[in-house]
């Protein structure tokens, strides 16, 4: 537990300065711009959080082959894996930005976005979707660096950009009043400086990863490795956002006041949740470098200890949201936004008593990426967003329940898939454990 926790922590800190992008542009977007704006900039993080989940993914997936190969030992195999990972994704990540500006037109439909919000929404997201290299290039040379053992660095570039983020955001939206368009410009500008320096970085500074022009060889086995590894955890990770996004259109369906709430209360929780997401991420690593070593009992323990501390902390995160409901829907909402204030707080109070369970399935996750089945964790994510998109719809139809129903889905989308995970890892415990030998 002692290791998880050393090379969590930056981790941790680190995405939670991340959030700070898009905490700081709801924030002064509500503020100084009004409740359109702020459902405008709410709706817009929710598409970018699932295109951006997709870029994620792919590198969270390569992050496991490298802890893997690190893990066994393997210079020249990881070195292969580096090259190969790097061409798919750049490649995948140029193609995700076309496609994104070629369907911006069909989004307000797709969406069910009110006209009185459709034309921030649009503004904002012609300029945010300029930083999807960006979020390629940080994503890619952060999981680099955490699979070898290094998760201080990607803190540094954060928590620079992310004050460059709030600097620009205020400079832009109250000084030069360029509305939401101005919100989502300081974010791109703050994304490239973490991206490229990054980069740089892991470039000049970390001998043990630079690449000879001999080793920039890319061999088709690899690059077949790789992709089983980096695809399923994208589909796993677009899938849990993608699922999201469909629940925004049922929250865009019940009007301003629901999307605005929705919009700041999605913030806090995310927030909220941030840190044992991370530690589920930091768990993977150390699960897959200990798995490339063959230490079954590390494991093991760092199993137990994992879910211990996830299960800890998520209880006291829980109480404090309850409590402080009311005061944190304050930081993103006027005093006089009575409506909008209510429907945020009864959000928070439903959804964050569970955190128990978001944070049990993020172990889950990170442990079948680390154990090579990614493909279990695309199980539980189809699961848990199924069954929360299918109750988010019924639930909120029926008169008595409305908006409640969708706030009552998310918690029993994650139950049933812990109990799916937990389920399959103890019957399945020796298989998952043998390490490719014969006879498993």
């Amino acid at each position: 537990m002692k290791s998880m926790l050393y090379f969590a922590v930056p981790m941790i800190m680190g995405n939670l300065l991340q959030q700070c992008y898009n905490i700081a542009d709801t924030l002064i977007v509500g503020k100084v711009l009004g409740p359109n704006a702020l459902a405008a900039v709410g709706s817009s993080f929710t598409l970018m959080t699932f295109l951006t989940s997709i870029i994620l993914g792919l590198c969270m997936g390569s992050g496991a082959f490298f802890s893997i190969r690190f893990g066994e030992r393997d210079e020249k195999g990881l070195k292969e894996g580096i090259c190969a990972s790097f061409v798919l994704i750049l490649f995948l990540s140029i193609l995700l930005n076309i496609v994104s500006f070629l369907v911006l037109d069909y989004i307000e439909e797709f969406m069910k976005v009110p006209e009185t919000v459709w034309g921030d929404m649009r503004s904002y997201l012609q300029v945010i979707f300029c930083g999807i290299l960006a979020t390629f290039l940080y994503n890619y040379f952060a999981s680099l660096l955490r699979a070898v053992g290094n998760s201080v660095v990607p803190l540094v570039f954060l928590a620079f950009s992310a004050i460059l983020n709030i600097g620009l955001d205020l400079w832009f939206v109250m000084g030069l009043h360029w509305g939401a368009a101005g919100a989502a410009g300081a974010t791109v500008i703050a994304q490239y400086v973490s991206g490229v320096g990054i980069a740089v970085y892991s470039r000049i500074c970390v001998p043990s990863l630079k690449i000879s022009s001999g080793e920039r060889r890319i061999r088709w086995k690899c690059m077949r490795e790789i992709a089983g590894f980096s695809v399923l955890t994208c589909v796993q990770q677009s899938v849990m956002n993608l699922g999201i996004l469909l629940v925004q259109g049922v929250v865009n369906s019940f009007g301003t006041v629901v999307m605005a709430a929705f919009a700041a209360a999605v913030k806090i929780d995310a927030f909220a949740y941030m840190p044992v997401q991370d530690f589920g991420n930091a768990f993977s690593t150390f699960i897959a470098q200990n798995y490339g070593a063959k230490k079954e009992e590390r494991i093991r323990s760092g199993f137990r200890g994992a879910v211990f501390l996830s299960i800890l902390f998520c209880l006291i995160v829980s109480a404090s949201v309850w409590i402080f409901a009311r005061p944190l829907m304050l930081l993103f909402v006027n005093a006089e936004e009575t409506e909008i204030i209510a429907e945020g707080v009864r959000y928070l109070r439903i959804e964050g008593t569970f955190y128990c369970g978001i944070g049990c399935l993020f172990l889950l996750y990170g442990l079948y990426r680390a154990l090579g089945k990614p493909g279990m964790s695309v199980v539980l994510t189809v699961f848990s967003l199924g069954t929360r998109v299918v109750l988010a719809n019924v639930l909120s139809a029926v008169p008595v329940i409305g908006v409640a129903g969708i706030w009552w889905a998310v918690p029993i989308g994650w139950l049933l898939a812990d109990i799916a995970g937990f389920g399959y890892y103890f019957m399945q415990r020796r298989r998952l454990l043998c390490f490719g030998e014969k006879g498993c």
